[in-house]
C-alpha cells in the first residue's frame, strides 16, 4: 500500500491534467449522465451516485497504487474537458490484465474531435513510462468507438485480441514502454 501521494500536475500546450477535488464533481457527473459519453462507456449514463462512486475510485487509486486518473481542463480557460489516467480496475478478462495498468480516457460531449484526447493520452502515456511499475500498459475500447480506437494507436497502442467483457465484445490494446 502507498502512502498518500501528491498527484502530478501535466501540461501540454493546451491542456492541463490535474488531480480531481471536490468541487469538480459536478462536471464529472454531467459528463457521465450525457449518453453520447457513455455511449461506448457502459453503454449507459450514469446515475449521480455511480458518478460518485466512480469520481472516489479515481482520488483512491492515487493513494493506494501511486496512479489513477487525472481532470483534463483546457490550459487557457481552466474549462473542464474530461477525465483520463491509469487505473487496475481487476476485470474478468482473458487474457487477463491483472497488474497492467489500463489506462482510459473520457472527454465531455463537447470537446470531442479537437484533437484533445491524443494529447491528453500523449502526456498520460509519457508520465506512465517514466512513473509505473509495469513496462505494459493496457486499454479496453467498444469495436464501434473508432474515435478511441484511433487515439490509442496514435500513441502506441497495438491490438491484442477480440474479448467479451460483460457480455459484449471488447478490443483489448497493450503498450509496451519506451526504451
Amino acid at each position: 500500500m502507498h502512502s498518500p501521494v501528491e498527484i502530478p500536475i501535466l501540461e501540454t500546450e493546451r491542456l492541463k491534467l490535474r488531480g480531481h477535488r471536490l468541487h469538480d464533481f459536478t462536471h464529472c457527473a454531467a459528463m457521465w449522465a450525457d449518453p453520447g459519453v457513455t455511449r461506448h462507456i457502459g453503454g449507459k449514463p450514469l446515475t449521480e451516485e455511480e458518478s460518485w462512486t466512480k469520481f472516489l475510485r479515481y482520488a483512491g487509486h492515487w493513494s493506494l497504487l501511486g496512479f489513477g486518473y487525472w481532470l483534463v481542463e483546457e490550459k487557457e480557460t481552466g474549462n473542464f474537458l474530461g477525465e483520463i489516467g491509469f487505473a487496475d480496475y481487476k476485470r474478468d478478462l482473458q487474457p487477463s490484465l491483472k497488474g497492467i495498468p489500463e489506462i482510459g480516457w473520457v472527454l465531455a460531449s463537447q470537446s470531442h474531435g479537437r484533437g484533445y484526447a491524443t494529447e491528453a493520452v500523449r502526456a498520460a502515456v509519457a508520465w506512465g513510462d517514466a512513473h509505473l511499475p509495469s513496462a505494459r500498459t493496457a486499454c479496453i475500447i467498444d469495436p464501434e468507438n473508432l474515435p478511441s480506437i484511433r487515439v490509442a494507436v496514435k500513441c502506441g497502442y497495438r491490438e491484442l485480441q477480440l474479448a467479451t467483457y460483460k457480455g459484449q465484445p471488447t478490443m483489448m490494446f497493450v503498450r509496451d514502454r519506451s526504451a
